[in-house]
């Protein structure tokens, strides 16, 4: 299985990191909610390893979905966290628990934010082509 490192910063407004290859090579930057003590729908995910599964979403299409049952975080449930999704958007607040992928951090409608998710999460999927792989989040 391939590996994905996920390396965070974590601030008041939210939660900002870079995804990198085994080979270091940065594929994006992602943006999530802040860390608010792994609370459904409004923190972002623990750190740890997890398994990075492709999934259908009834809400936004084809995209992916994080699950380490050992960090309460599953697809379906039951668990703490469910549907803990990789898919489109630019701002922490119009997350809730999901990551979404930009080209590049700036602020959007006033907020921090990833820019370009469309791009990049399109980039993203075609790398990860439809394969499981392995998810390490890491504090950078």
């Amino acid at each position: 299985m391939d590996i994905l490192t996920l390396k965070r910063r974590h601030f008041e407004h939210g939660t900002f990191s870079t995804l990198h290859t085994q080979n270091g090579t940065q594929i994006c930057c992602i943006a999530e909610r802040p860390w608010l003590n792994n609370q459904s729908n409004i923190s972002c995910v623990p750190p740890g390893t997890y398994k990075l599964l492709p999934h259908q979403s009834p809400k936004f299409g084809a995209c992916y979905a994080l699950e380490a049952p050992t960090l309460g975080v599953t697809r379906y449930g039951p668990s703490v966290r469910t549907h803990c999704l990789i898919h489109k958007a630019n701002r922490p607040s119009e997350l809730q628990g999901c990551l979404a992928p930009g080209t590049h951090f700036g602020v959007s409608k006033g907020e921090w934010a990833v820019l370009n998710s469309r791009q990049a999460f399109d980039e993203l999927m075609a790398q990860l082509a439809g394969k499981t792989w392995q998810l390490d989040i890491v504090t950078a």
